[in-house]
């Protein structure tokens, strides 16, 4: 049986709740053992069909599947490089990213019994749910979703800060599963600002390192340059009280 997701035993919860409690934000950094966190890049760099989440000011969000993607014209992709640099250039939000919506997959039936459905539903048992309702300090946490989500070259997520209450999320999540050696200067930092657009904080993509943060709270991922060699694979999502 392949291990997808079974967690680090050396994990101090009670120490990781307490760090969580100062700015209700927090990387833990090897959260799974080796050979779960070895497996889930596998399925993110070898068995994912990627599409792409796109939006340029109040053009969007589109979550464009794999198979659009690939009939999509190069004009029409320059169009909407055109429209996110002027949206971004701007004051406008925006955002490009390549992603596979776990959640939607496993509710449309796109790959029955996949990986990818094995992945939302460990997130989902109880071993994780557990620990993350502990090192939160929130109980009323009672599911999550998850998608695929991929940063490469070109692609940026523009500072927010995911006050949707009420679609229930209490705390986002950023699972990485990048490339062991990630350098600062390749982007994909996940940062957080203070009302005068300082940086009080950033998390650098490591391998199998779960960020996790309560919202709302002001953040982005930061731009991936063209010279970047890899992209960022994770898993995102947000933990529910309902």
């Amino acid at each position: 049986m392949i291990r997808l997701f079974d967690l680090n035993p050396a994990l101090d919860a009670p120490a990781l709740a307490r760090e969580f409690q100062q700015h209700r934000r927090l990387q833990i950094r090897n959260l799974l053992t080796q050979e779960s966190a070895r497996n889930l890049h596998h399925v993110l760099a070898q068995q994912t069909p990627w599409g792409l989440a796109w939006r340029a000011a109040d053009e969007g969000p589109e979550n464009i599947r794999r198979e659009q993607l690939n009939r999509t014209s190069r004009e029409e992709l320059i169009e909407r490089q055109r429209k996110l640099y002027a949206a971004a250039g701007g004051r406008d939000y925006g955002f490009v990213y390549s992603q596979y919506p776990i959640l939607t997959g496993l509710q449309e039936g796109w790959d029955p019994d996949g990986p990818h459905d094995a992945i939302i539903e460990l997130i989902n048992d109880q071993p994780f749910m557990s620990f993350i309702r502990e090192v939160t300090g929130i109980p009323q946490l009672v599911k999550a979703d998850a998608q695929a989500t991929l940063y490469g070259p070109g692609q940026f997520l523009a500072m927010h800060d995911d006050s949707h209450v009420a679609e229930g999320w209490q705390v986002a999540y950023v699972l990485n599963l990048c490339a062991l050696d990630w350098r600062p200067d390749w982007g994909g930092y996940l940062n957080f600002y203070d009302a005068d657009g300082d940086v009080i904080q950033g998390f650098k993509p490591r391998f199998n390192a779960l960020n996790i943060f309560q919202v709302p709270q002001a953040h982005n991922v930061t731009y991936v340059p063209q010279f970047a060699p890899v992209g960022r694979y994770a898993i995102t999502g947000w933990f529910r009280d309902r």
